[in-house]
């Protein structure tokens, strides 16, 4: 099969970018030009020629011999412009933000319509893992009831610190910065932004449904504390940030971030530090695994280069689940299995519960685990409190 000659007009030139070019020189096939960077900041020392770089977002634009763009910029809105005239003008496009498409996924998807050019995105979703592609193709004929699994390296780099050496948040976090895991404002990563934006990017793909990411809750780790991980080790098990899509038997789809406390018979309770890891339930094919590195530079610009190479054999996304499954919406009504960890012995809201299992009071930390409604839960009073926090005790939803 023939290949098309992909000419790169590269906008933005932080990790992921250096990465690609560290990609591209260890590549052992395919090898696209890079022709032009477009960058911010004039004055910081890059470790290219000067003849790469450009100030100018239309030197690249307006180039004919640029048919691609790859997007890997840091400012979500100006993101969405470079993808909307790239576009415009019938280039292709690759990137990495998933906050862009995340927030924009109905006019990218216009665009696309409109002008018939592909806009690929594979390492926006857990980087090396190739989810998206195996949600369009592999699961093209297949009935998918669910996929949930770890899709931020961060959170999973710093709750496996926590448990393993027994540090607080708080140095587990500076850990995961000084290696170079989290950013200096790590609010996306920890507080479950990150996870949501990628999981709502693969809803349509996984089930044809496409919402804005406000729609989805998202509860991160942020509040985790030691009471909390001497809980998950008395029950053997381990917290992790799991992000879930599952379709009820009720109709619609339950979509949420939230820790859990997973134990030793769990997929995904292996995959520790920086790694991340999917698991789909379906008709035909039963339960799949994923297990990839889901963070880092060269991890997410081989994702980038797979989609460049897509691109030279007229690879798009048809967005087959879109078609098939035009009802889908989410529904918020259904049951989960939670523990509940709160200072004040009426903090938690226990009349709310259907159903508890266990009550613990002491002088330093309370906690009750049991059955609640998850519209309860989200809708709740005490759920935001500081003081307060919520973890799913197991992968129960009804």
């Amino acid at each position: 099969m023939s290949r098309n000659n992909i000419t790169v007009g590269l906008f933005g030139f932080g990790c992921v970018g250096q990465g690609l070019f560290s990609v591209l020189e260890n590549s052992i096939g395919f090898k696209p030009e890079i022709k032009k960077i477009c960058v911010k900041h004039k004055e910081k020392e890059r470790n290219l020629a000067d003849k790469y770089f450009t100030f100018n977002k239309y030197e690249i634009l307006d180039d004919p011999e640029i048919n691609v763009i790859v997007e890997l910029t840091d400012d979500f809105e100006a993101a969405f412009e470079i993808v909307k005239e790239a576009l415009e003008r019938g280039k292709a496009v690759v990137t990495a933000n998933k906050k862009m498409v995340s927030e924009y996924f109905e006019e990218i998807l216009l665009l696309q319509e409109k002008y018939k050019i592909p806009f690929l995105y594979e390492a926006a979703c857990c980087a090396s893992i190739p989810v998206i592609r195996n949600f369009e193709e592999y699961y093209d004929n297949d009935t998918l009831y669910s996929f949930h699994g770890i899709m931020n390296g961060t959170t999973n780099f710093i709750l496996t610190e926590m448990r393993n050496t027994g540090k607080p948040f708080k140095t587990a976090l500076e850990s995961a910065q000084k290696n170079g895991y989290a950013e200096s404002n790590p609010t996306h990563d920890i507080e479950g932004y990150d996870s949501k934006y990628k999981l709502c990017i693969l809803l349509t793909h996984a089930f044809g449904l496409t919402v804005k990411p406000d729609k989805v809750l998202n509860f991160g780790i942020q509040k985790i504390n030691d009471f909390d991980i001497r809980f998950a080790n008395e029950k053997k098990g381990k917290i992790k940030l799991i992000a879930r899509a599952h379709r009820l038997k009720s109709g619609g789809i339950a979509v949420f971030v939230m820790p859990q406390l997973i134990f030793e018979n769990n997929e995904l309770f292996t995959v520790d530090g920086v790694d991340n890891g999917i698991v789909t339930e379906n008709f035909f094919a039963d339960k799949n695994i994923f297990i990839g590195k889901g963070a880092g530079a060269i991890p997410t610009a081989a994702a980038v280069l797979s989609d460049l190479s897509a691109l030279s054999y007229d690879y798009k996304y048809e967005y087959k689940k879109k078609m098939q499954l035009s009802n889908s919406f989410i529904n918020n009504d259904f049951f989960v299995n939670v523990y509940v960890r709160f200072n004040e012995r009426n903090e938690a809201g226990i009349h709310q519960f259907e159903e508890v299992y266990e009550e613990y009071y002491s002088t330093d930390q309370n906690y009750i685990t049991g059955k609640i409604r998850f519209n309860k839960l989200i809708r709740s009073e005490w759920i935001n409190k500081e003081s307060v926090n919520v973890i799913l005790i197991n992968d129960k939803i009804y």
